[in-house]
């Protein structure tokens, strides 16, 4: 790479005088763009100036985009100003962007171009693109989800604004080392970001600690602590061929020159003369830092209120600026909308009540009405230990107002229920805000969303009736309107049209449109060619190319070469016990013995396949952790064993993220999504893979229900116990009642006898046995799945052998994935929640 980068350093040299370096933010032909390019490379220096290898390139390539995307997106707020439509604010944590390049050079139709524009200065616009970090704000699904559905309100022309923290370094990079996964710093902002820009102007102050003062005339005010200032920065999001580019503001913490005390520095009292700034940088440093501590517990609270507090100050401000005299406050909700995406943001609810009621003068039967009309509330989750509950020692100690208004708010519910529904006087203390347990005071922020939220919504039909008739019963008997449900979706855009160019031609071809870019449903029309011998041709072909450029890939990144003939069988998603790539595991390390014991002409006969599994442990989930090292350990034993290796390879996919996720997925033909039924939200990566043609093997879990239904049953996999049986299923086995299956005692029984090396996995082992006890009696029901799930195996080996029914089914898949589109989500949300409409810049 070194030497390719070398070269085109040299021919850099000898192509400059051909191409003017001239600043043309509008480019539409190759030389404009190239001119434009090359103004950048000289005019917006970042490097050494006799430089222009891909590194520099990309840098000054993705500037030259950002010039277009600048112009879009002046226009389009400077027109949002103009008509002053009703607005949606989306609060994350977490946004799983990826790579922009590709993604904006296709929104805007401008690939051929830029492609173009990059050959007359010596380079491959894909050699230019693998150049990109991957933006390190976000850690699965709903990090991706968030970025899904930005790109879906820019494309629908919705007027919108995502809210998230800058962190400098994110999750982590995963290191797979013989120790197993090792976390290390991301770097994705080691040199800089091209596609922010620092809104200097735009600067909100940020309170911690201190004590709330009562004034004379009653109302309270907030004093003392310290005080951090929110800068913010602007990513742009361009919507699909449409003018609209909307914003994704990320705030970063800083301290400012008064904060810092010189006489302290020079008395060599160094840390302390910095100490607000120290404490500054620490809030954006890292995504879901460790909070085993409670320093740890402080700080993942200061990010989840720093990210509230600036955004909804941000919020007033342009609500104010538009006030001019005419507009009353009780218009807030007819102007703004606020999505909480989980109970991270939950602090948005009673920081809203602060500023209205201590900053702008509002009572509180007016600000609760502003506040429970502007906010609603996405769950993510039915596991437990994700319904986040904070310490009130901690909150009382970090934001001593706002837990003077939770408390407000749960003493008004509780008497509420009282006077409204005396029947659910017994079931308060499991529905009330506040847990005052001696031992553990802890503030629920689910409980505190759902009293206070005008919506809430689950994110697959089966999540969502989970919601209604387990997690959130009581609450659905007193707001029977309040909750819906709202399957999520990706965008068509980055996750085929970008990802798999070539079977996005073939369908661009066969429908005689492009038109299901954006309108994904019109893939039902596949359904037609299913049996005809010429698109299975161009379909199997497609598919081939993008295998083979997986396997290149595979062998780049961990060595080992893979065979494109084989069947490639993928799980990557978070390392998690319920997500069970254990059961993964576990059933090709049965398989793997299987194979060892079949002599050479019985071998001929089966399947062969590649298991690619690949994740990211969080990193002190110890069980995960071990997880990750099996695979990686059972991979090492059958990729070196002469006997096996043409059936059989396993493969741990190291450091997944969004842009490996672009080429696993449209090399995929088989994909697990086999968690425990009723744990799983929704997924999204489940529609990814059925969107591009991949056969799913699975639960009835999350969305797994409804792309069943879409795709046909005849087309899926299916296995495992029913979300309703679960809660027996896991009594049984406290009662002693559960008999393994052999198969899956083997599979134990071989990871005990060291035949994957001399780690001891028995604690690992330990969690799928006994009947009950903290982390035994397998919970998450591996073993009663386990004989389901090898005899789904069984089918899929049989299915794939019959070529021809499998392409049809992959075919049928793709044709049934049209639900799946994020565009078809945030329509629902922007009619049936949040209450916009379009607002195309013309």
């Amino acid at each position: 790479m070194a030497t390719a980068g070398k070269a085109k350093g040299s021919a850099k040299s000898r192509i400059s005088g051909q191409i003017p370096a001239k600043s043309n933010p509008t480019a539409k032909v190759p030389s404009e763009i190239a001119a434009n390019i090359n103004y950048h490379a000289q005019y917006s220096p970042h490097f050494s100036p006799f430089k222009f290898e891909p590194e520099q390139a990309f840098y000054a390539t993705a500037e030259s985009v950002r010039d277009r995307l600048t112009q879009q997106w002046n226009e389009t707020y400077s027109y949002f100003h103009k008509v002053d439509p009703k607005q949606t604010y989306y609060f994350s944590m977490e946004y799983l962007q990826g790579r922009a390049l590709t993604n904006a050079i296709g929104n805007l139709d401008i690939q051929d171009g830029y492609a173009d524009a990059l050959k007359k200065l010596g380079h491959d616009l894909e050699e230019i693109v693998e150049q990109e970090k991957d933006a390190a704000l976000g850690n699965g699904g709903l990090g991706r989800l968030a970025s899904c559905f930005l790109d879906s309100m820019a494309t629908l022309n919705l007027p919108a604004w995502g809210y998230g923290l800058r962190y400098r370094y994110g999750l982590f990079k995963q290191l797979i080392t013989k120790e197993g996964q090792q976390e290390i710093a991301e770097d994705w902002l080691e040199k800089f970001s091209p596609w922010e820009v620092v809104r200097h102007d735009v600067v909100y102050p940020v309170r911690f600690f201190g004590q709330v003062q009562a004034k004379p005339d009653g109302s309270r005010k907030w004093v003392g602590g310290e005080v951090i200032q929110a800068l913010a920065y602007d990513v742009p999001i361009p919507g699909y061929r449409t003018k609209n580019t909307i914003s994704l503001r990320l705030w970063e913490a800083k301290a400012g020159a008064e904060d810092f005390n010189l006489f302290l520095f020079n008395d060599g009292q160094h840390e302390t003369a910095a100490q607000l700034h120290s404490s500054a940088q620490q809030i954006c440093a890292v995504l879901y830092p460790g909070d085993a501590t409670e320093n740890g517990k402080l700080l993942r609270l200061k990010q989840q209120f720093f990210l509230c507090s600036a955004s909804l100050q941000d919020i007033i401000f342009r609500f104010k600026e538009r006030k001019e005299g005419e507009r009353q406050w009780s218009e807030f909700p007819n102007k703004v909308a606020v999505q909480l995406n989980d109970t991270h943001p939950t602090l948005a609810i009673p920081e809203l009540m602060r500023l209205l009621m201590d900053e702008e003068g509002l009572g509180w039967d007016e600000a609760w009405n502003i506040t429970t009309r502007t906010i609603a509330y996405t769950n993510h989750t039915v596991l437990p230990e994700a319904l986040e509950k904070w310490s009130q020692p901690v909150m009382w100690k970090l934001l001593p107002r706002l837990m003077e208004i939770i408390e407000e708010i749960d003493k008004r519910f509780i008497k509420f229920i009282h006077y409204e529904r005396a029947d659910l006087e017994n079931k308060i203390s499991q529905m009330c805000i506040l847990d005052n347990n001696p031992q553990k005071p802890v503030v629920r922020m689910a409980n505190l969303c759902v009293v206070s939220a005008h919506t809430v919504n689950g994110v697959a039909q089966l999540h969502s009736d989970i919601l209604k008739a387990e997690l959130f019963a009581d609450y659905v008997s007193v707001w029977p309107t309040k909750f819906q449900n709202k399957t999520n979706g990706i965008t068509p855009r980055r996750w085929l049209r970008f990802c798999s160019p070539e079977l996005s031609i073939i369908i661009t071809k066969w429908l005689k449109t492009d038109q299901w870019v954006t309108n994904l449903d019109r893939l039902t029309d596949l359904r037609k060619f299913a049996d005809n011998k010429d698109f299975h041709a161009e379909w199997a072909s497609a598919k081939m190319a993008n295998k083979q450029r997986l396997a290149q890939y595979i062998q780049r990144v961990t060595g080992v070469s893979i065979n494109p003939n084989s069947l490639f069988d993928i799980q990557v998603k978070r390392i998690h016990e319920y997500k069970r790539q254990l059961l993964n595991i576990l059933g090709a390390i049965y398989r793997y013995k299987k194979l060892k014991a079949m002599s050479p002409e019985e071998r001929k006969n089966t399947t062969p396949r590649t298991i690619m599994i690949g994740g990211k442990a969080f990193a002190t989930y110890t069980n995960a952790k071990r997880i990750v090292k099996l695979v990686n350990d059972v991979g090492a034993v059958v990729n070196n064993d002469h006997e096996v290796n043409d059936f059989l390879k396993v493969i741990f996919v190291p450091n997944y993220n969004v842009s490996v996720a672009e080429v696993l997925i449209p090399g995929s033909e088989l994909s697990q999504h086999i968690s425990t039924a009723g744990m799983e939200a929704s997924g999204t990566s489940n529609m990814k893979f059925a969107l591009n043609g991949c056969l799913i093997i699975g639960t009835l879990d999350g969305a797994n229900v409804e792309i069943r239904e879409e795709i046909g049953e005849e087309n899926f996999f299916l296995f495992g116990a029913k979300a309703d049986d679960v809660p027996r299923l896991r009594k049984e086995r406290e009662n002693g009642l559960f008999k393994p299956d052999p198969r899956f005692e083997e599979a134990k029984q071989f990871i005990r006898s060291g035949a994957f090396g001399s780690y001891d996995y028995t604690p690992l082992l330990e969690s799928l046995e006994g009947n009950t006890g903290y982390g035994r009696g397998d919970y998450f029901l591996v073993g009663h799945d386990f004989p389901s799930y090898m005899d789904a195996q069984t089918r899929v080996d049989q299915a794939y052998k019959d070529r021809k029914k499998w392409i049809k089914m992959s075919i049928l898949s793709t044709a049934g994935s049209g639900k799946f589109s994020s565009d078809r989500t945030i329509a629902q949300y922007a009619k049936e929640i949040w209450n916009i409409e379009e607002c195309r810049v013309p």
